[in-house]
Order: structure tokens, then C-alpha cells, then sequence
């Protein structure tokens, strides 16, 4: 039976030797290949990260793009996938490609596409490479060998190429000799090896390349930091804490407290930081699951807000085309003005150590700063495995109006732009969205503490299934 490919919201994911085996990445790559022909463009860059298979996937794929006479820059050893997007635009090449599941599980890999802009392809022309997908394929497929001997291929450091790009634009010597000290958090992913050069006094965790990540999914959420967070409660002389995810494009920090600092609270911390501090203007974008709070520090400053879908792409489209200052996703995808279009985990975490840096102030005060100009607030997610029978009739309710309340909350309205937010009383509302990468339901809640979160989460999920579901 033939496999359907379909690209969500991030690229297409499979897991390794079921949906994703090297006939399929041949025939997703020789769709690439027909896209690439079809708009004229010649040159791609090639990258994998740290999961099993990376390299023969990713070869694989330069050798289909060979057999259409594209040239490929092929990255020397695992890259994380900003890495990828920076070398696009560095070696002016038309398109990359990064052998990635992010942060799914270490069953999955996957097939990212970025445009010369350096951040992801835009949904319209994802849906063009997914038409020229073939059910089959006779393609025959030159060697690595013939491609660097005809000048098709070369290989590039991407690695080198990102180092250099950050030593230009940060101010790492004061990062260096701050008064605070960093623990950084690899999961096992593609961004262990750039931290240790970049930041070589950080003490490291799981910085060691193992394909299976120990069976842990490596998405940097407080769930999955649980090693982090301890370490950081027993070495007093820590201060800050950053992880990244398996291709490091996302973020998660944590302070001096051991207490997890999510995405909400970076996003805030950047647009002050680059807004009040190094005086940077332009547009603040933010996804549909991402604290309201954003829009109120952006009318504060006087900025244009728009928020989008989720998915860092439509964010990626929108900074293409505008001035935008700060742009990001509850998941961990934060993009600044002055990089790439692309979310960039370590980038992101350079610059908020740079924000504590320059001001001599922890992560906890900078948060309290915050919290000074728009009000405190807490912020949490579920993800609910559930059958996909149950999954479809609660959409199905949501898509009837079929709740009024979740518990003693009553719903005041509801917005459905990209899944089904439902706001509560008192600055509180709860989401609800289906994962467009995993089989599962995600629940998002805000409100001002984390035990009415926890309650909020709660009451949803005796409304929406009983209590036999786990999370």
C-alpha cells in the first residue's frame, strides 16, 4: 500500500523503518526535486540532526536532488536546523532541506523544507511539493562519489557558519564573564555542540550523541527538564538554565529557582529587551495558543500586533514580507529582528543572557518586571491521548458551541481561530486544539496562578472525557 505523504504543520514526520524508509524519502525528495526544476532553482543545502538513519536519509536525499542536476551543500555531521536556514541564505542557495523531527519522539524522523530567506517554506508552496509527490519512482540514483567529482556536490560547515554569525551579533564576552553561571540542556540534540563553544564554561547535560535520546521525547518542557530543574535547585552558583530540542530551533529555560520559565514569559522578555533596551520597533506576532499578555505589552509600546495560526511558518510568511520586532509559538519557536526569519533556540537564549547581562539582573527579576507592566500570570498545556473517535467528537462540540462551562468556570467567548479558545472570568481561559504532528489533543489554559491553571486543566478534562484519559 502506498504511503500518503502529507507535510503538517512543520514538515513531514513518520516513524523511522514504518512510513519513514528510504523509498518514501526518495519520493519525497524527488517531489522536491520537480518543485525545485519546476521554479528554476539549482542549489539546496542538506542537513540532518542527531536521530537514527540521519545521514543515510539525508544522503539519500542529495542524491536524488543530484539525479535532477541540483547541486547540494551536504552539512558535515549533525546540524541543528537554523543552521540549515542560515547556510541557505550564506551560500545563496534556493532551498534547504533537514532531516528532522524536531522534537517528536525518537522513533520519528522527518523532512523540513526551508526557503532562500532562511526560514520555513511557506504553506502554498509546501502544497506545491506535496502535488509532486509520486506514488512511485524509477529514479536512478548517482553516488556521492560521481556527484563530488561532477561538482555537484560539496561539503560545507554549517556548524562553523553559525558560530561566526552569532560571534558577530552578540556580546558574548559580557555573557562570558557575567555574574551568573549556565546550565545547558541538550536533550541529546543538534545544538550541543555549537553551546560548548559558545558558552564553554556551561555546565552540560545529556550533551553526549545518543540517537534514542534515552527514550525521552526531546521537547523542552518542564515535564521532560526534570534533571535540569534539580540541578539547578542544589547548585546555588547556577543562575539561568537553557535547553533546546532535537533540533534546537526550539527553547526552554529555567531560573535561578529551578523553576521553568515557558515561552510566554520569553516572548514578553524579548520584546522589552528589544523593544525598551536596545530600541529595536516594528510588528509583534504571535500564534493563536500564545498569552495574551503580548498584546497588551505591544499596545504599551505602541506596536502593531497580528496574531496567526499555529505554526512558525505563518509567522516565517508574515516576517518576509514586514518589519517585524518579535514573532513566536507557545511550543518554543521565538524569532527576534536583527536574525533570520527562524526560530532559533540558542539564539533566543543567548539573548535573554545577554538581557540579564547587560542589566545585572536574574531571570526571576526580569519576570518580575514584566509582571510589574501587564500583571502576573501562569500558563500550562496538556497533551491527551485519547482514541481518535473520542479526539473527533469533542472538535465536533466545540465546532457545535455544544460547552457553556467547564466546571464551575462559565464560558464569556469563544474564538476558533486556529483550534477553539474559550475565555473565562478573571483573565482565565482554556484551549483546546488537536496536534497537527501527533496523535494527540492538546489542552492550553492561562490564568493567574499555577493551582487555578491546574484547576482550569482539571475542569476541562471531567468535561470533555471523564478522567480516564492521561496526560
Amino acid at each position: 500500500m502506498i504511503t500518503k505523504i502529507k507535510f503538517g504543520t512543520d514538515g513531514w514526520r513518520a516513524i523511522i523503518a514504518k512510513e519513514y524508509t528510504v523509498d518514501n524519502v526518495i519520493r519525497v525528495a524527488e517531489g522536491t526535486a520537480k518543485w525545485m526544476k519546476s521554479k528554476g532553482y539549482s542549489k539546496a543545502v542538506i542537513g540532518h540532526d542527531c536521530r537514527f538513519g540521519g545521514k543515510m536519509f539525508a544522503e539519500t536525499t542529495t542524491k536524488v536532488l543530484g539525479a535532477h542536476g541540483i547541486k547540494v551543500h551536504l552539512a558535515e555531521g549533525f546540524v541543528s536546523t537554523p543552521m540549515v536556514s542560515l547556510g541557505v541564505v550564506k551560500t545563496n542557495a534556493d532551498l534547504g532541506i533537514v532531516i528532522t523531527a524536531s522534537h517528536n519522539p525518537p522513533t520519528y524522523s522527518g523532512f523540513k523544507l526551508k526557503s532562500n530567506y532562511g526560514g520555513p517554506t511557506v504553506p502554498k508552496e509546501i502544497a506545491e511539493v506535496e502535488a509532486m509527490i509520486p506514488d512511485t519512482t524509477d529514479v536512478i540514483l548517482p553516488s556521492i562519489k560521481s556527484m563530488l567529482d561532477e561538482g555537484l556536490l560539496n561539503y560545507v560547515d554549517l556548524e562553523q557558519i553559525y558560530i561566526d554569525h552569532v560571534e558577530a551579533n552578540f556580546d558574548l564576552d559580557s555573557i562570558r564573564n557575567a555574574d551568573f553561571k549556565i546550565a545547558y540542556d541538550a536533550m541529546y540534540g543538534a545544538g550541543m555542540n555549537a553551546v560548548k563553544r559558545l558558552l564553554p564554561d556551561a555546565v552540560l547535560l545529556h550533551c553526549d550523541d545518543d540517537p534514542s535520546f534515552k527514550g525521552q521525547a526531546p521537547e523542552p518542557i518542564h515535564r521532560n527538564l526534570g534533571e535540569l530543574s534539580e540541578l539547578i535547585k542544589n547548585d546555588p552558583a547556577i543562575t539561568v538554565g537553557l535547553a533546546n530540542d532535537g533540533d534546537a530551533d526550539r527553547i526552554g529555560m529555567y531560573d535561578e529557582d529551578g523553576k521553568f520559565v515557558d515561552s510566554h514569559h520569553l516572548l514578553l522578555l524579548l520584546l522589552l529587551y528589544m523593544h525598551k533596551y536596545k530600541g529595536q520597533t516594528g510588528k509583534v506576532v504571535i500564534t493563536f495558543s500564545v498569552t495574551d499578555k503580548m498584546i497588551k505589552m505591544a499596545e504599551m509600546f505602541g506596536l502593531e500586533i497580528e496574531v496567526t495560526k499555529i505554526g512558525f511558518k505563518y509567522i516565517a510568511e508574515i516576517m518576509t514580507q514586514e518589519d517585524v520586532v518579535v514573532g513566536g509559538e507557545e511550543s518554543g519557536g521565538l524569532a527576534v529582528k536583527g536574525h533570520i526569519p527562524e526560530r532559533d533556540g540558542i539564539w533566543m537564549g543567548l539573548l535573554v543572557m545577554e538581557f540579564m547581562a547587560k542589566t545585572g539582573k536574574t531571570i526571576k527579576q526580569l519576570v518580575q518586571d514584566v509582571y510589574e507592566m501587564v500583571g502576573p500570570f501562569s500558563f500550562d498545556r496538556d497533551d491527551l491521548h485519547i482514541t481518535e473517535e473520542l479526539k473527533q467528537q469533542i472538535i465536533n462540540n466545540c465546532k457545535d458551541n455544544a460547552y457553556s462551562s467547564f466546571g464551575s468556570y462559565q464560558i464569556q467567548k469563544v474564538e476558533n481561530v486556529d483550534g477553539y479558545k474559550f475565555w473565562l472570568d478573571d483573565d482565565k481561559w482554556m484551549m483546546i486544539r488537536p496536534s497537527g504532528t501527533e496523535p494527540v489533543l492538546r489542552v492550553y489554559a492561562q490564568g493567574p496562578t499555577p493551582k487555578d491553571v491546574r484547576s482550569i486543566l482539571d475542569s476541562a478534562h471531567a468535561t470533555l472525557q471523564g478522567e480516564a484519559v492521561t496526560s
